[in-house]
């Protein structure tokens, strides 16, 4: 709790203790008290006990000791792509991906002073960058923080009417701040993607469409990748997102992030991926929950 600025401790040991409480109830999410994550909770589980925890390890270790039921995290957004870190924790969290939810962001400028005092604004690197087009034409210089809340809890406990945050408006009131600029990005379609991580999964039941999140290592040889993603063309399973990335420091061994539409105990997803699993080294299952969006 140290690491927060002054004015967010002690709402963030009020959240804390509720959690405590009825820990069957409690969400983890990271950041300060107003942060997004903090909004995607309230929207996702509206009878839920927020518990914020300052990074995402800490969230993640929250559900996996059961001082939270689940956790709801952020892993990608429409305009800066994926989370960083999140590909390299959710494997080896040992969570399960129980559900997703979308959240349109605007973000808010807030402040002690006016808005023609401000000459730098606070905020995570992804919301500077969400809002940095805006920020040039108004000749409002950025500056790194770890949270968006976070920032506005730190320009709170700053008082200096130059240095503002950018932050969810709702944290203005949350730490007496003035609002002095609301709606602000540089694409109407800014949106992230957060996903609900919980200690085990429910085998899918009732009515979908359902998504499935799985994670793979394809063999080291010519056409692996082109192969492996043969099975999903062939029984028209819909492939909605694959990424690439790095582990372990090494530049020959390529995991792959991916999303299809469908649930394994349905036929042709079970097609799918067994021929998946014969052109890869290994593949791992991360969730399976209903879809919040349809793609495309």
């Amino acid at each position: 709790m140290e690491t927060y600025a002054a004015p967010a401790r002690p709402i963030v040991a009020a959240m804390t203790a509720a959690a405590a409480a009825e820990p069957e109830r409690a969400v983890a999410f990271q950041g300060a008290p107003g942060a997004n994550s903090h909004v995607a909770v309230t929207e996702t589980f509206p009878g839920g006990l927020p518990l914020p925890c300052f990074s995402f390890e800490d969230a993640i270790d929250a559900v996996r000791d059961g001082r939270a039921d689940c956790a709801v995290i952020p892993i990608e957004n429409s305009l800066h792509g994926r989370v960083a870190d999140m590909h390299f924790l959710l494997p080896e969290s040992g969570l399960v991906i129980t559900g997703e939810h979308f959240l349109s962001i605007r973000h808010a400028l807030m402040g002690p002073g006016t808005r023609e005092q401000v000459r730098e604004a606070m905020s995570h690197p992804q919301a500077l960058g969400q809002c940095r087009h805006w920020l040039k034409a108004h000749g409002i210089a950025q500056a790194a923080y770890p949270d968006t809340a976070g920032a506005a809890a730190y320009v709170a406990e700053l008082g200096d009417p130059a240095i503002a945050a950018l932050a969810p408006p709702g944290a203005a009131a949350i730490y007496g701040l003035n609002l002095l600029g609301v709606d602000i990005a540089d694409a109407e379609h800014n949106t992230t993607r957060f996903v609900v991580l919980a200690r085990g999964g429910k085998p899918p039941v009732g009515e979908g469409p359902w998504m499935t999140t799985l994670i793979f290592e394809v063999k080291n040889i010519p056409a692996a990748l082109y192969k492996a993603m043969g099975g999903f063309a062939t029984n028209g399973v819909n492939m909605t997102k694959l990424e690439s990335y790095q582990r372990g420091g090494q530049f020959v061994a390529t995991e792959f992030f991916c999303d299809i539409e469908g649930k394994p105990g349905d036929p042709a997803v079970d097609r799918a991926l067994e021929e998946l699993g014969f052109h890869s080294k290994w593949v791992r299952v991360l969730g399976t929950y209903r879809r919040a969006r349809a793609r495309g």
